[in-house]
């Protein structure tokens, strides 16, 4: 019996051995990710929270960390620095980076999510505010770092509108929405579902506004695209492939179901008002995802000819020092193949 016993436990033990070599070689295949969000978890990060909760990500061999941010310009600095190996950032502050950092670490656009800039101009109707041009002598409101204000020039170029004819006022954006309510400015910028859902629950419905989207006002610059720190690509091509390969997945999924995509959101944040974030997901979709450009494209994807004007508007409008080429700021040599990206509700039917 003892000899028996003695039998099973080397059995066991090199069972336990097996099992642990397994997990270890199993771990070294996982490529670990640190990925950056632009803002909280809200309703446009639900494709990002999905693909990690399906297990899409794992699927593709990577173990990969969703942290909340704190904006566009924040998320593309801790890519560039090393603290993060991939991002969601605003193309343009990608374009301003690359300008005015010549020689920091690369960083690349892989996949534009938001194929439009959100950047709108919200007004009061009751000063008199229907068109650009009624904003002449006008007041007007964002934080420093907002698109919208940022890109003002090009706004103001595409409709005859003298940039300079406006007074700004540079405010902290959790005050944006309350000065043009209580009616100490006349007009901000901000993303289209960002200021739209604050400006209601402060009171302030469309009724009373009259809203400028940048892009249906002349304006052609991309918005939001998914970046990568280009050391960290070159070392592992095939990681960021399936990163784009397992968002794209979520993506389609998402846009096919915007209410059960939200689901993965509450998961991260509790206490987020789920009627508020399907409906801010929904205005994302609808005005900056789901373009025309994007369905004929496919998702991810960009116009080079697009692109490259959007990049020199930035450089004028911004004054930078340099104007990065298109290849510079992004690269489609990740992206799924085109029939892959055609993911919106309609196409595949």
């Amino acid at each position: 019996m003892s000899r028996f016993l003695s039998r099973l436990a080397s059995l066991v033990a090199g069972c336990l051995l097996l099992t642990l070599v397994g997990s270890a070689a199993a771990q070294d295949d996982t490529t670990p990710i640190r990925f950056q969000l632009d803002w909280r978890f809200e309703g446009p990060s639900a494709p990002f929270l999905m693909a990690v909760e399906r297990g899409y990500f794992a699927e593709e061999g990577l173990e990969v960390q969703v942290d909340s941010g704190s904006g566009s310009a924040g998320a593309i600095n801790r890519v560039a620095s090393g603290a993060y190996e991939m991002g969601f950032g605003d193309l343009n502050a990608l374009v301003e980076f690359l300008a005015e950092n010549p020689d920091a670490p690369g960083i690349q656009g892989v996949y534009v999510v938001y194929d439009g800039t959100p950047a709108a101009v919200f007004a009061r109707k009751d000063r008199g505010i229907e068109t650009p041009a009624d904003l002449a002598g006008k007041s007007l409101a964002a934080p420093a770092f907002d698109t919208g204000y940022r890109a003002w020039g090009i706004f103001a170029d595409a409709n005859d509108l003298d940039a300079d004819a406006v007074e700004w006022q540079n405010v902290d954006p959790t005050l944006r929405e309350t000065l043009l309510v209580r009616g100490d400015v006349d007009a901000i910028t901000g993303f289209y579902f960002t200021s739209l859902l604050n400006l209601e629950g402060r009171g302030m419905g469309e009724e009373a506004l009259t809203i400028m989207p940048f892009p249906e006002y002349g304006v052609p610059l991309y918005g939001n695209a998914i970046v990568v720190r280009e050391v960290f690509a070159e070392a592992n091509p095939e990681a960021v492939a399936g990163f784009l390969r397992a968002f794209n997945r979520a993506l389609e999924a998402t846009l096919a179901d915007p209410e059960g995509a939200i689901a993965y959101v509450q998961e991260r944040d509790p206490l987020i008002d789920v009627d508020l974030e399907t409906r801010r997901l929904k205005l994302a979709i609808e005005g900056s995802i789901d373009t025309p450009d994007a369905r004929a494209n496919g998702a991810g994807a960009v116009d080079e000819a697009r692109l490259a004007n959007a990049i020199q508007l930035v450089a004028d409008a911004y004054d930078l020092p340099e104007v990065p080429s298109a290849d510079e700021v992004f690269t489609d040599a990740y992206l799924p193949p085109q029939a892959e990206r055609m993911i919106f509700p309609g196409q595949n039917e």
